[in-house]
């Protein structure tokens, strides 16, 4: 059973964030020293990283499920909760990221490429990050956000400079052990080389890289044999070289029809038109193989294709062929454009951009979406009642309520948000002429026909001062007057 695996699905979870605390400080002859809750932790995040000592999906072939770790709650005293390490994922190079419906994310390539898969949750404000001048000592906290979670699917192509293609027992993998320190596993019978092997070659001042593609036969593009669960790896290479087995015992073959068949292949593949091709006629070292190669060779030239003669096991016409090959990726090297550094861009918010938008399903619902309303509905505790007054003030002066009844909303139509969905009342609360009560209590919440309003409330303390001015006014107050 072969230990390479160059393609993988991973099931990804970031770090939930920490629950903010509720907390009062309490110190001798200090009843009440006011709120001291501090912040939970932010998740962990999930990040790929391309590792040059990594070269398979080995692992998560065997560990799908990734999961980063949580932040930790805020205790009392202020002290904050720890945040969530971030995973990394070490990936080889050139592993290609995709949804599980084809859409691609990333194409990592390059030592140190990193791309953050799934972000951690922020972690809840404690109380003491919510107190403000009206809310002096917040009966509530925030949630912890939670972490993203997705699938994906992880694809490697094998960076390499030169793709070695042909029939099976054609020689890729002894041409590779003689060019090369690489070791592919070698026999004298088809589908020995079950994975893609890649070898660093040395010619002149040029280093380059050379990695074979197992098991192309007819129809491999199609799905027959092996050849379309490694066709990938030849995607980035930048010279295709034809290894034709001149010895093949096979009368019906030659090199000739090999060639129709595995450009037949890469053509039914795709997207490798323009890469330079090479023609080695391999096995010369028998005295058969010689004579056809010899014979084949002005037809092949005929056609375009520059032709060696090499031998793998007596290692003749190595040294022009690896020469030959340093010349064609140096000119591709050159050809190809300069990398630029990664620019930061900057895109700033629209000034009409009110931060959500308001939709109308088909089924009558008014749908809110936007970043900020959608992460304070996670984060409210809907069973504290001060909570989500402090959540209907936010989404108040968000503008949430006037572009609700800009769309048509009246009292009682079902509004959602994110996964919570409600019956809007148009509350406009806004923190206007609130006043604190108990500890996580809002009587802004409470039922409006049984709420008393601001106006008569107002009127309720006018009345309640108006006796002390009225005395006041008259004169020194006596002991008669009570």
């Amino acid at each position: 059973m072969t230990s390479f695996v160059d393609r993988a699905v991973l099931h990804v979870k970031a770090g939930d964030g920490g629950h903010g605390c509720v907390s009062i400080h309490r110190e001798k002859f200090k009843p009440f020293g006011g709120p001291d809750g501090g912040d939970g932790g932010h998740g962990g995040s999930v990040t790929l990283v391309v590792d040059p000592g990594v070269h398979t999906l080995l692992d998560f072939h065997f560990h799908p499920h990734q999961k980063a770790p949580k932040g930790a709650g805020g205790a009392g005293n202020d002290r904050d909760g720890a945040n969530g390490a971030t995973l990394e994922l070490r990936v080889p190079d050139g592993t290609v990221v995709q949804t599980l419906d084809g859409e691609v994310l990333a194409d990592l390539v390059g030592a140190g490429t990193r791309f953050e898969l799934a972000r951690g949750g922020r972690g809840g404000r404690g109380n003491a990050s919510l107190a403000n001048t009206k809310r002096k000592a917040p009966g509530f906290a925030e949630l912890g956000e939670p972490g993203e979670e997705i699938d994906v699917v992880l694809e490697l192509k094998s960076v390499a400079d030169v793709g070695l293609v042909g029939f099976p027992s054609a020689g890729k993998s002894s041409l590779i052990a003689a060019i090369s320190a690489a070791r592919p596993k070698i026999a004298d019978y088809p589908f020995t080389t079950l994975v893609p092997n890649l070898g660093v070659v040395q010619a002149g001042d040029e280093t380059f890289t050379v990695a074979d593609v197992p098991g192309l036969i007819p129809g491999a593009a199609t799905g027959k044999g092996l050849g379309l669960e490694f066709l990938r790896h030849i995607e980035r290479t930048a010279v295709l070289a034809h290894v034709v087995d001149t010895a093949a015992l096979e009368t019906e073959r030659d090199p000739v029809s090999d060639i129709d068949a595995i450009e037949a292949e890469l053509s039914a593949y795709g997207g490798l038109e323009d890469r330079p091709r090479i023609v080695v006629l391999n096995k010369i070292d028998v005295p058969d193989g010689r004579d056809l190669a010899e014979i084949m060779r002005p037809e092949l030239e005929a056609r375009g294709f520059t032709v060696h003669l090499v031998s793998a096991v007596s290692h003749e016409g190595l040294r022009e062929l690896t020469f030959a090959l340093a010349a064609l990726v140096k000119e591709h090297r050159l050809a190809a454009p300069t990398p630029e550094r990664t620019r930061i861009v900057i895109r700033p918010v629209a000034v009409d951009d009110a931060g959500f938008t308001i939709e109308r399903d088909d089924e009558g619902v008014f749908v809110v979406r936007g970043g900020s309303p959608e992460r304070w509905v996670r984060q409210t505790n809907f069973d504290n009642d001060e909570a989500v007054g402090y959540l209907a003030d936010r989404l108040a002066r968000l503008g949430v309520e006037s572009a609700l009844k800009k769309a048509g909303a009246e009292p009682g139509d079902p509004v959602r948000i994110g996964v919570r969905e409600f019956d809007w009342q148009p509350n406009q609360f806004g923190e206007e002429d609130y006043v604190p009560g108990n500890r996580g209590t809002d009587y802004r919440v409470e039922d409006p026909n049984q709420r008393i309003r601001a106006v008569d409330r107002k009127a309720m303390r006018a009345a309640r001062r108006r006796p002390y001015e009225e005395l006041s006014s008259a004169g020194p107050v006596q002991d008669d007057d009570f």
